[in-house]
């Protein structure tokens, strides 16, 4: 399928339970911070991007693969000349998951380690580029067992990414610079301690910075403001206390780090689009 530049192709829904897009980007984007509750497959097929995983700051260039689990929170952005051509697929737990007949639990391994990245050898490339391409194909045209034999593809994809040695990039290590490494301590420290009092004073206290400095820095390496990020976890984790427990939502707010009941629900509504009462409605496991 020939792809016109800045014109993507998407098929399906981010958050449905099959989704597809693939672009040739020519002018500078980057992906805002998010996450969904669904597995994504990012591979970057041309050019150099960041992207800010589970964490840390990985530096992609052509012919990676990454594995990103559910809730995940990511986000991309340039790295020197915006040109770059990628390909994403989500997929949900109900599309190839537990309860479905091609599920295997080897296909699910690669999504352990919550976001991993996958340095494709010159043949696993060209394998992985020719699955792409026919899952494109296929759904580009509404016939007879297409959602069949787009499981089959991403099952084929799956396995590829499982047998492969669960190593880094040898180069992301070494492109952490120390500012990087301080970051890194900061989102530790959030995502351990989200349920406390976090303000920029006190985290640029703590970890003995300006909190102008710790601002610009934050925003500079991971794209989100230190706030964002800040509810991003504090609203993952008020999900899952949603979905498996039966707390009141008061409690829910108190345990994830949220002063009060209404700035609970005017973030939880911001970020996911529903109250905290709709999404419980929506999402009880």
């Amino acid at each position: 399928m020939k792809l016109i530049p800045d014109k993507p192709f998407t098929y399906g829904d981010e958050d449905g339970d099959f989704y597809i897009q693939q672009v040739r980007r020519t002018k500078p984007f980057g992906r805002t911070n998010h996450d969904h509750p669904t597995y994504e497959i990012y591979y970057l097929a041309a050019g150099e991007r960041v992207h800010f995983l589970d964490r840390r700051t990985v530096r992609l260039t052509a012919g990676d693969l990454v594995l990103v689990n559910k809730h995940v929170v990511h986000n991309s952005s340039d790295l020197g000349p915006p040109e770059h051509e990628r390909i994403v697929v989500n997929f949900s737990d109900a599309f190839l998951g537990a309860d479905h007949p091609l599920h295997d639990p080897v296909l699910l391994a690669p999504f352990a380690r919550q976001a991993a990245v996958l340095r494709l050898s010159a043949q696993e490339r060209a394998f992985a580029e020719q699955l792409f391409a026919k899952m494109v194909a296929e759904a580009a045209h509404e016939r007879t067992g297409r959602e069949v034999y787009l499981r089959l593809l991403l099952a084929e994809l799956l396995l590829l990414a499982a047998r492969h040695p669960a190593e880094e990039p040898k180069d992301v290590a070494a492109a952490q610079s120390p500012l990087q490494r301080k970051i890194a301590e900061v989102v530790a420290h959030v995502n351990a301690c989200y349920e406390t009092k976090l303000t920029l004073a006190e985290l640029a206290g703590r970890f003995f910075v300006s909190p102008y400095y710790l601002s610009r820095s934050f925003k500079a390496v991971t794209g989100f403001t230190l706030i964002e990020y800040v509810n991003l976890t504090r609203i993952r984790e008020a999900r899952r206390l949603l979905r498996e427990t039966d707390l009141k939502i008061i409690a829910v707010a108190e345990r994830t780090g949220f002063e009060s009941a209404g700035h609970f629900d005017r973030v939880f509504k911001k970020l996911t689009g529903a109250t905290p009462l709709l999404y419980r409605k929506l999402n009880r496991l």
